[in-house]
């Protein structure tokens, strides 16, 4: 799924119930820096997560500037949203599993396709695993 950073916060406000974002960045290991980058091999390796509430973002350079407070080495995010429930969104705390398992899909490569996949420029990217 090809989106924009603007896109899928407009898609989280016009959801019927309150959204929580979810964010795990990444970055790549393991590429043959010899080979074209269509057949470049690796894994992608968790770097840390984060979970925010859409009025919480004001844009995505507010984003990785926060990231990158945190930690410089990422070059992917990987995105998920979780609904809230009879108009409350979820909590920071019901996130966390949701988390792991965002973690727990990037390292083992399952279920990829499920997250939006951005770049440190906010230019959708496509995973394939192999």
């Amino acid at each position: 799924m090809s989106v924009t950073f603007n896109e899928l916060l407009s898609m989280a406000n016009a959801q019927d119930e309150p959204q929580r974002l979810l964010f795990l960045f990444a970055r790549p290991e393991g590429n043959n820096p010899k080979k074209s980058k269509k057949m470049q091999r690796g894994y992608i390796q968790p770097v840390m997560c984060v979970d925010k509430l859409p009025e919480e973002l004001k844009s995505f350079r507010q984003l990785t500037n926060e990231a990158d407070s945190v930690e410089k080495n990422w070059q992917f995010i990987f995105i998920a949203g979780l609904s809230g429930e009879k108009g409350v969104a979820p909590t920071a705390d019901a996130a966390e599993p949701y988390l792991n398992k965002m973690t727990n899909d990037v390292i083992s490569g399952q279920n990829i396709a499920s997250y939006v996949v951005i770049d440190r420029a906010g230019k959708p990217i496509e995973l394939m695993v192999s």
